[in-house]
């Protein structure tokens, strides 16, 4: 592909061999008109006696050699201990006795470049996926939240305030059980909070759930992916919701949190940006807030996984768009 500044394109080089040779005009005056130099012109019009058209095509810029490339076998010792050990370039290079930039360079070219890209127990490139269709996969999954008690929490008051120091040796009062899901392809979610994660409780909030994406748009569950917990595994009352949706049930690689990725992202936005946001003064306050904080998210918060646009933006004709 021709630069942007390029005084001949393909086009133009068919013009310079046009003029040169059908109508048999001097190279040195069609260069002028075409505003190249004599040495372009020459080149083209020997490329062309060479090759023909073919040879008037822009060429790969990469050099035909490259002495000082490094070789495949130390590229491969690189990304071995990357993947064996989790260190960065600058604690690799004097293990390998090369640059820190080369270091960098080749774990850029092998897409090793962020450990975050790694699955923490094996070193291995985390496979990313994403499905077609709204509908296609929903990703469920329970955020186990301590209550705040009245006054605030101690993310608020802080661990040496006389307030938590107090409620030390007060009766716990215990934990909310968020239930989220979220769409695959949209990354469109819906929450709510229960006081326990049993099979009545999650089957009844995929029902909810379901009929909740239906309005937004998404009109069809296919399939739900949970993790390996028994109520999702073994309960009559979450095989019957999915029965009652039509879907079937997906599960989670055991141990590997990240297969339902997409989940655990959003419980760690929902925390960041809902939870720990401001100093709620009571549980209720904080559970108040949780509506409009998902309308937010689903409607005007961009998400940089789809391009800075809401999660709304992606579903087929949606319901109430950004309302």
């Amino acid at each position: 592909m021709a630069h942007r500044n390029a005084r001949l394109t393909e086009y133009g080089r068919k013009v310079l061999i046009t003029r040169v040779v059908e109508q048999g005009r001097p190279v040195a005056h069609v260069v002028k008109e075409l505003g190249c130099s004599r040495a372009t012109g020459y080149k083209w019009l020997k490329r062309w006696r060479e090759e023909g058209d073919a040879g008037l095509a822009d060429r790969p810029s990469v050099a035909h050699r490259l002495p000082h490339k490094t070789p495949t076998e130390v590229e491969s010792r690189v990304c071995a201990l990357r993947t064996e050990r989790k260190l960065g370039p600058l604690r690799l290079a004097p293990l390998l006795g090369l640059p820190a930039s080369t270091v960098h360079a080749i774990l850029s070219r092998h897409g090793l470049q962020r450990l975050a890209w790694l699955d923490r127990p094996t070193g291995q490139p985390v496979r990313r996926y994403e499905r077609d269709q709204p509908g296609e996969l929903l990703h469920v999954d329970v955020k186990k939240l301590g209550r705040l008690r009245d006054g605030g929490g101690w993310h608020f008051l802080g661990r040496d305030s006389d307030a938590h120091r107090q409620h030390r040796n007060a009766p716990r009062v215990g934990f909310d059980y968020v239930h989220c899901a979220v769409d695959d392809h949209t990354r469109l979610a819906y929450a709510e909070i229960h006081p326990d994660e049993k099979a009545d409780t999650c089957a009844g909030f995929l029902r909810r759930a379901a009929a909740w994406f239906d309005h937004a748009g998404i009109h069809r569950i296919e399939r739900v992916m949970t993790d390996n917990a028994l109520v999702y595994r073994r309960s009559r009352a979450w095989q019957h919701a999915l029965a009652q949706l039509g879907a079937t049930a997906k599960f989670t690689r055991r141990y590997r949190p990240q297969t339902n990725g997409k989940a655990e992202r959003f419980n760690r936005t929902l925390l960041d940006e809902w939870a720990y946001a401001e100093p709620f003064t009571s549980n209720q306050q904080r559970a108040d807030a949780l509506p409009a904080w998902l309308h937010t998210y689903n409607y005007h918060r961009s998400h940089t996984s789809l391009g800075g646009q809401p999660p709304i933006s992606r579903v087929n004709n949606p319901a109430g768009h950004y309302s």
